[in-house]
């Protein structure tokens, strides 16, 4: 029987040390891949945000004014007050769609990011109803009653509304703007005037000095269409105040 070999290790060498430490610098590998494709992400988001938001790169190069008549772009920009070059996504809409509808003609507006670098103003104007002349010129009236505008002389295409003082809060302007509202299109070119001193007592004068007595605004569809049968008739003065008992004379 021979004795072992002195000096000579039995323990040997396990086979798959090696595959493991290449295991874990592969993953580690991975792993540091993964977070620099991490960070460099956020750091992405950040300039692109820190882009977008503080510096003029999707800035205001443009306000588009669209819908106005009367006022001019170039009005309706100033009342905007949009500094060119502002980030898109910082403008306040809210305070830019008051500033333009505090214009006296403007009746609504809407405001309206557009990128790249666009806002677009969509301007709905005032239209008058009638005017009323006071000392300091003849003031257009909308179909809400509100005062917006003075013209030196009176305005084409509109019936005069004799008013002491045009308001919606008026009784007299509401009953005037009422009738004037719902009058048949038919029987428009033929208003001359329209006036009342209280919400009761509304007159319309027609074309050959024809005065209608309309009462109050109430029923104003149903006193139009009676007076349309009654102007068949000759005379100068409708009463359509109470419409079942119109009279003529």
């Amino acid at each position: 029987m021979s004795a072992p070999v002195r000096g000579r290790s039995t323990r040997t060498r396990p086979a798959n040390r090696r595959p493991k430490s290449a295991e874990y610098r592969a993953r580690r590998r991975i792993i540091l891949r993964r977070r620099l494709v991490a960070l460099l992400s956020v750091l992405t988001v950040v300039g692109l945000g820190y882009c977008v938001y503080f510096t003029p790169m999707l800035g205001v190069g443009e306000v588009d004014v669209r819908g106005s008549v009367v006022l001019t772009e170039d009005e309706v920009r100033t009342a905007a007050a949009i500094p060119p070059g502002s980030p898109l996504v910082r403008l306040d809409l809210d305070a830019i769609h008051d500033r333009v509808a505090a214009l006296p003609r403007v009746a609504a507006v809407e405001v309206e990011r557009q990128l790249p670098g666009t806002v677009q103003l969509l301007v709905t104007e005032r239209v008058p109803v009638g005017s009323v002349k006071l000392p300091d010129g003849f003031h257009l009236v909308d179909a809400t009653g509100k005062d917006y505008a003075v013209l030196p002389t009176p305005a084409p295409g509109v019936p005069e509304l004799v008013l002491a003082a045009p308001s919606p809060a008026d009784a007299a302007t509401r009953a005037v703007v009422g009738v004037v509202n719902e009058l048949p299109e038919k029987l428009r070119p033929e208003v001359v005037s329209v006036a009342a001193t209280s919400g009761a007592d509304v007159k319309v004068t027609l074309t050959g000095d024809r005065v209608v007595r309309w009462g109050s605004s109430e029923n104003t569809p149903r006193k139009a269409a009676v007076l349309l049968v009654l102007l068949t008739r000759p005379g100068t003065t409708y009463d359509v105040s109470a419409p079942d008992l119109a009279t003529v004379s």
